[in-house]
């Protein structure tokens, strides 16, 4: 049902389209007939939050209390600033990486660190906000999909690299990917085997629940097993290296003790932080909205995140994201608001206040194992490979060169955080988007038309290179400019279309320009300089499917046809009327 019939149709949510206007989208509907269903998904995602809050805690280099303090005030501003029902904010691994790596750079103990991560969620919060506040949601669409598919490969792979020492009770390495992974393989032989054990069977036991039991929050399950076995068993004892003491009670509420100074020392990495947590958490959010017709406003997602982001670094918490792990959860238990977030954020207030204690007996490892199986999904293999099929030479000539230049641009960005780092990967990933983007309007297809005559008698114009049977006009060459006309691409098409005109048999160039979005005042002088020097080639050019654009800003409107057969025929008649005048044996 659309978002908007559910609304009216609430009694809970609003009585007038005055009142519906200030309710926030995630609590519009009828709430009192969602309430159990919403309540129980609460619970659910509650499972999962927590575990996995306190292991994203650890990947940030701060006490894992800290992510436990940064859900309940996130869950609760993006209830009320977001636009999806179903989306859940929290801390993640991907925000939590990134996190690490600003910090590192700068802090200069652990209690800096602490300060300096908080003051990153306020900066990141700080920047969304005001973005959101700008309407500059659109910005997300210049990363590509396949850039940020490679990054987030990287990422997960860097991830669970980092991971493996604290799995296996060894030491582990330093530096980028490439540094912890020689570490962790140097480091071996100084495996611990009865932590390796616990580990090991933790993140079976997580991917055999995530396959057999998949609504079973198998986090939560683990964990309390762990936690048991170490009571029972008294594994602390015996080296396996646990979360200890996790302070009860309720954060300290303010902002981080940082000047100025350490405010703008963060701005770059917050900007990223901003940027990568927008689109990851737009994604989630259009993926489920997608489910049930809603609709997800980008520009208020990026209210959502920054107000998450600002609440949880007023609570001493870390950046936080839109989670697809704990949407999925959540969309799965049956949530159609975001009453259920505001459930999981009360029972996460309730286990700081009286539950911290159960949680300090819980092995390291097993967190390493809970992170490790959290990022595994998100090492998509399957569609690296899917890109690079499309990238070989036979599809390349059925989807374009824009299929090479994504799986080059996936290529590009998860070779940038596997070598470089998380943040030179992060603005190799951007930067590969943008030339990517320019590229390819820089340089459209052109497409060569060819008459097709269907049962009904019509014909039709397609591309030559998409239908074997498309046949061209003797004497007329037809070109479809596929994409907007503007300065940067006016040069290109101008000698596509001359280059057209140069085989003695062409008389004519028709120009359909039904795909062309928009022409700037660069590209509409083109088109008449284009005229002239068709001409010259003893060529005519003709353009057909009249565009408002085109129109407003030619000089030339005689070049103007109502369509492509017009033109066509307007060509033949043009010939005939030429050959007619002319001498016997004249040929133009």
């Amino acid at each position: 049902m659309d978002g908007r019939v559910q609304g009216r149709g609430s009694s809970h949510s609003a009585g007038s389209p005055a009142s519906a206007r200030w309710t926030p989208p995630g609590l519009r509907g009828d709430l009192t007939r969602w309430l159990r269903g919403d309540v129980i998904a609460g619970v659910t995602v509650w499972a999962v939050l927590v575990p996995e809050s306190i292991a994203y805690a650890t990947i940030a280099g701060v006490p894992p209390i800290v992510g436990l303090y940064a859900a309940p005030a996130a869950l609760l501003l993006y209830a009320l600033l977001g636009s999806s029902r179903q989306l859940v904010v929290g801390p993640m691994s991907s925000t939590a990486l990134l996190s690490a790596a600003v910090v590192a750079g700068l802090a200069g103990g652990a209690h800096e660190t602490a300060a300096l991560t908080t003051g990153l969620a306020l900066v990141a919060g700080t920047i969304a906000l005001v973005a959101g506040l700008l309407r500059l949601g659109f910005v997300a669409s210049f990363i590509s999909e396949p850039v940020l598919k490679g990054f987030v490969v990287g990422l997960a792979l860097t991830i669970i690299v980092g991971q493996l020492p604290k799995l296996t009770g060894g030491p582990g390495g330093d530096g980028e990917f490439l540094g912890k992974v020689w570490g962790f393989l140097s480091g071996l032989g100084g495996t611990d085997a009865i932590t390796l054990a616990v580990g090991g069977t933790a993140l079976v036991l997580l991917l055999l629940f995530r396959r057999l039991l998949p609504v079973v929050p198998a986090s939560l399950v683990v964990v309390v097993l762990a936690v048991t076995a170490t009571w029972v068993l008294g594994l602390d004892r015996h080296g396996v290296d646990i979360v200890g003491t996790l302070p009860s009670g309720l954060p300290d509420l303010g902002l981080p003790t940082l000047d100025r100074a350490g405010y703008a020392s963060l701005i770059a990495g917050g900007a990223g932080i901003a940027l990568v947590g927008f689109a990851e958490g737009l994604g989630a959010a259009r993926t489920y909205a997608a489910k049930s017709g809603a609709r997800i406003d980008s520009d208020r997602e990026l209210l959502g995140l920054g107000g998450a982001n600002l609440a949880s670094g007023l609570c001493s918490g870390m950046v936080v994201n839109g989670s697809l792990s704990k949407t999925a959860v959540n969309g799965a238990a049956g949530a159609r608001s975001q009453v259920s977030g505001l459930t999981a954020a009360l029972l996460t207030v309730l286990t700081l206040l009286f539950l911290t204690g159960l949680f300090e007996k819980l092995p390291e490892a097993v967190l390493a194992a809970v992170v490790i199986a959290a990022v595994l999904d998100l090492v998509d293999l399957r569609a690296l490979r899917d890109l690079y099929r499309l990238a070989t030479p036979a599809s390349t000539r059925v989807y374009g060169v824009a299929a090479r230049s994504d799986f080059l641009g996936a290529l590009a960005a998860l070779a940038g955080v596997l070598l470089l780092g998380t943040l030179k990967g992060l603005l190799i990933g951007v930067g590969v988007s943008l030339l990517l983007l320019v590229s390819r309007s820089s340089r459209p297809h052109i497409a060569e038309l060819g008459r097709v005559t269907g049962d009904d008698g019509l014909a039709r114009w397609v591309d030559r290179e998409r239908d074997e049977h498309a046949r061209p006009e003797p004497g007329v060459s037809v070109l479809r400019v596929e994409g907007g006309l503007y300065f940067a691409n006016s040069e290109y098409v101008h000698d596509r279309v001359v280059d057209a005109a140069l085989p003695g048999h062409v008389r004519d160039v028709v120009l359909d320009v039904r795909a062309v979005p928009f022409v700037d005042a660069t590209a509409a002088r083109m088109v008449d300089r284009l005229a002239e020097s068709v001409d010259r080639h003893g060529s005519r050019l003709l353009l057909a499917r009249d565009l408002g654009q085109v129109r407003d800003q030619l000089r030339r409107t005689d070049l103007l046809h109502p369509s492509v057969e017009d033109a066509v025929r307007a060509a033949r008649d043009s010939r005939r009327g030429a050959h007619s005048g002319s001498a016997p044996g004249e040929h133009r």
